[in-house]
């Protein structure tokens, strides 16, 4: 059981940002929200014993690695820590939360300090792409496509298209909520952006085709950010509550978590999963994992935020939460349910589409929301009363996924 790793709190940047333009480093991207993060916390640097950094590209995007001399570089408090730096594409933030759990349940260091960060917006968006594809299996899949990654979740569309059906209509309501729900977060990147009427269909000219049956408000953003959370133990947080006159038992912790890695060719994934109900069982398989350590259920879940770096994600998302029977994800956004105010909310920050998703960043990002949602921290996005909140991260084509379950 995992319910001795608390979150004490966190931070993260405004997504909007781009660093670059204001001639910062990455650097100073995880120094800002380290500082931020301590503070909103009431922690002090001295009391972290140990820190993981989640980054997918950051010696393409900025010619960086050795990302965690960087952060002791800019923290000069953290020097002679324990520092590690983790990657797994998109879902590097969730292994880099795995591996301080681990820490703190072997009981090597009571504290934890998780940085997630990607600095992305410096380069042309073609050479981005050609950067980001290299979470595909190079040199096997995607040769010749511009955008290797609308370019794959078009694919999955066409493979729910043969198993189930898909209409178009209900991706781009997916799109359209998280836009909408974005508009409530003061650090999304898309909290100032109009659409017309029509934006969210298959009108060409308002929603063009990016590839395949990938539109372009379907897709998850190219972020400058970092977010950071503090994890600790039992012993820890009681010492820390006590201190700031807090209730332990209203600090959220790490219920359940699940991890489960894939074969990196997409084709592979679908081949295996062939006469199985759903697309990827394995995404299932990391979620009932998190809810049965969490000891949960789905009903007992009052928000979701999950990996919509296209909308397709999303709507296979809500089926392999078992929301919907397979392929019937569509029932659940035409009933309402994912919107907010609905019977299970998913994404109230704006999600990878209308808050932003800087790679490294994101699975770190997420459980700083689920904090954030669980200690009723979340103001203008915070859905009533939740007490309990599901998160879904993957990294390439589904090739790596974590899920956790955060909660009072």
């Amino acid at each position: 059981m995992t319910n001795d790793v608390f979150i004490l709190g966190g931070a993260q940047t405004d997504f909007a940002r781009n660093w670059s333009r204001q001639g910062l480093e990455v650097g100073d991207m995880m120094e800002e929200v380290v500082r931020d993060g301590l503070a909103s916390s009431q922690l002090d640097a001295a009391d972290i014993q140990s820190a993981h950094v989640g980054n997918f590209v950051g010696e393409l995007f900025c010619g960086q690695g050795m990302l965690g001399g960087v952060l002791a570089q800019k923290i000069p408090e953290f020097r002679g820590l324990p520092i590690s730096r983790h990657e797994a594409a998109c879902a590097s933030g969730s292994m880099a939360i795995l591996a301080a759990m681990a820490d703190i349940e072997s009981g090597r260091y009571p504290t934890a300090c998780v940085v997630g960060v990607e600095y992305m917006r410096n380069v042309p968006g073609d050479k981005g792409a050609e950067y980001l594809g290299s979470a595909a299996y190079t040199g096997h899949e995607g040769q010749g496509v511009t955008f290797m990654w609308p370019h794959m979740f078009s694919e999955l569309t066409l493979e729910y298209e043969k198993r189930y059906g898909i209409d178009y209509q209900h991706l781009g309501e997916i799109a359209r909520i998280n836009y909408d729900n974005a508009k409530l977060n003061p650090n999304s990147q898309s909290r100032a952006w109009e659409f017309a009427e029509g934006a969210f269909t298959e009108n060409d000219e308002l929603n063009p085709v990016i590839s395949g049956r990938v539109r372009r408000n379907d897709c998850g953003q190219i972020t400058d950010g970092a977010a950071v959370v503090f994890l600790a133990s039992k012993e820890f947080a009681e010492t820390y509550a006590a201190k700031n006159g807090l209730d332990i038992n209203a600090i959220p912790r790490i219920k359940g978590w699940g991890h489960t890695t894939a074969g990196i060719a997409y084709s592979d994934k679908i081949l295996a999963s062939e006469h199985q109900e759903l697309v990827f069982p394995h995404v299932n398989q990391a979620i009932k994992q998190a809810f049965t350590r969490a000891n949960v259920n789905l009903e007992q879940i009052d928000a979701i935020e999950t990996h919509d770096c296209f909308a397709m994600t999303e709507y296979m998302a809500i089926d392999h939460f078992g929301m919907t029977k397979p392929g019937e994800s569509w029932k659940a956004i035409e009933a309402g349910d994912i919107a907010m105010g609905g019977k299970l909310p998913i994404n109230p920050s704006g999600g990878l589409i209308g808050l932003g998703h800087p790679v490294g960043a994101t699975g770190v990002r997420m459980m700083l929301d689920a904090y954030k949602q669980a200690s009723q921290q979340a103001d203008s996005y915070q859905v009533y009363g939740a007490k309990n909140i599901a998160t879904l991260n993957i990294g390439g084509s589904a090739t790596t996924t974590a899920s956790f379950v955060v909660g009072v």
